[in-house]
């Protein structure tokens, strides 16, 4: 049964206007032995100033996805025998050094691939525009804090996928956005692909929207830095996002035949490699690059993207052949991706997408004096306060981010779920975010938000 493109453009276009998202493309690829059928649909406006309409061609920002274009990049060079995922960094950037001097010995590609190096993962320095950028915020990690001891626990780490970045600089001789154009965009064949700005402004390209007392307004700026390019840079229509996971859906070939990646990479890039604090937030477990989530029995792999005022979820169900990609431009994207991929999901493939975790039918009685306190990494401090009404989560940006986004602080109303577990809302959307606190065995005692792990204070 072909896709029933006219039917998905009503939806997107229906649930978009109910959750405020300006403008959003989808695009739907089913892979058969015989054939590819690929269906796509564009809804809204790509910026609200200029009032252009979204296409089907039209560019978006993919955010953290692009961090599955960067390991793949890594694979290759594995697939070439030129790096080993488990071999010291050192061995390709002896100039490397980390606050800490153990973790420098020791830190591997596997665990910057996974999550699990400990280096503070939302630092974002801006290093400038040049194609040295990356070098400079590689040697600028030496002063970056270690946020959980190597390999302990699992937390979100944009700066680790700049290092790899570097690392594949070094290794290919030329810069991150070149690989990703030589070894990526030319053998699939993406011509609405880029990652710099002077090259998206060749295209219809989405500019980012933010929420201010309830309207989508024009976010201050439009792109990240250069220098978290590998984390979250790649600039793409839903066609060629669809094109590139077509490419982990057929053990590593491009459509004309061409080998981008081994078959052996692809299967190792979504095979299990780190368990989660928090399964309710993204996936279950980690593979290299991929999340990997358990959805009614199913094994799927896919990534989520967030920059300044634009969101976008990728979707692949490899045992059917299927990807689902998602690209917005501000307003609830979240929202907007639960429903619709909860029909997409159910309609094509017969497999039920979960709810998001919210606050339980009874209430549960917990004690939240042990987590009274002050949970910090760079960029964010978090403090759990005991409200009027109720435990609250007090988020607040700080450094680069925080001149960057120029956000207020944001308390998050606190329910709890279970003993160590509580859902927190979002003021301005009412999303439910799990807030999870445990303890490594060492004894640090953590707060995993937001898909970050964030070590107590004293």
């Amino acid at each position: 049964m072909s896709v029933d493109i006219d039917h998905w453009t009503r939806r997107l276009a229906a649930l978009a206007e109910e959750h405020r998202v300006p403008g959003a493309t989808l695009g739907i690829l089913r892979v058969t032995p015989d054939s590819d059928e690929v269906a796509e649909a564009a809804h809204g406006l790509l910026s609200l100033r200029t009032g252009v309409e979204t296409t089907t061609d039209s560019l978006f920002q993919i955010g953290s996805i692009s961090k599955v274009w960067t390991a793949t990049l890594v694979m290759q060079l594995v697939d070439e025998g030129r790096l080993n995922l488990d071999a010291p960094l050192l061995d390709v950037l002896p100039e490397l050094r980390l606050r800490d001097a153990e973790v420098t010995k020791r830190l591997t590609m596997r665990h910057l691939l996974t999550h699990t190096s400990g280096i503070d993962g939302d630092i974002m320095t801006d290093t400038g525009r040049g194609d040295d950028c990356l070098e400079k915020y590689a040697a600028g990690l030496a002063d970056a804090a270690q946020n959980h001891p190597l390999a302990a626990t699992w937390s979100y780490c944009n700066s680790g996928y700049s290092l790899a970045g570097r690392v594949i600089e070094k290794l290919t001789g030329g810069t991150w956005d070149a690989a990703v154009r030589k070894r990526i965009s030319t053998p699939l064949g993406l011509e609405h692909t880029v990652t710099l700005p002077e090259d998206a402004l060749l295209f219809r390209t989405a500019v980012g929207h933010l929420s201010e007392d309830g309207r989508n307004v024009l976010a201050p700026v439009w792109g990240i830095p250069r220098s978290a390019g590998p984390a979250g840079a790649v600039v793409a229509s839903a066609a060629d996002l669809l094109r590139f996971a077509r490419m982990h859906l057929c053990g590593g070939l491009a459509a004309d035949g061409t080998r981008v990646l081994s078959e052996a990479g692809v299967t190792a890039m979504a095979a299990h490699q780190a368990e989660l604090p928090d399964k309710h937030t993204l996936g279950d477990s980690w593979g290299l690059g991929w999340e990997r989530m358990g959805w009614g029995g199913h094994r799927l792999i896919g990534h989520d993207g967030n920059t300044i005022g634009q969101a976008a979820f990728l979707r692949l169900l490899p045992e059917q052949g299927i990807a689902v990609a998602l690209l917005t431009n501000g307003g609830n994207g979240r929202a907007l991706y639960e429903q619709l991929y909860r029909e997409v999901f159910d309609d094509l493939a017969g497999v039920p997408v979960p709810h998001p975790l919210g606050p339980p039918d009874e209430p549960v009685e917990v004690d939240v004096a042990p987590y009274v306190g002050v949970y910090e990494r760079a960029s964010i401090r978090q403090e759990v306060l005991v409200g009027d009404n109720g435990p609250v989560l007090r988020v607040s940006l700080t450094g680069p981010l925080a001149k960057v986004l120029q956000e207020q602080d944001v308390d998050y109303p606190m329910v709890a779920v279970a003993p160590d577990l509580f859902v927190c809302q979002d003021p301005e959307t009412g999303n439910w975010i799990p807030a999870t606190f445990y303890q490594l065995p060492s004894g640090g005692r953590y707060l995993h938000f937001g898909a970050r792990a964030t070590p107590r204070g004293a």
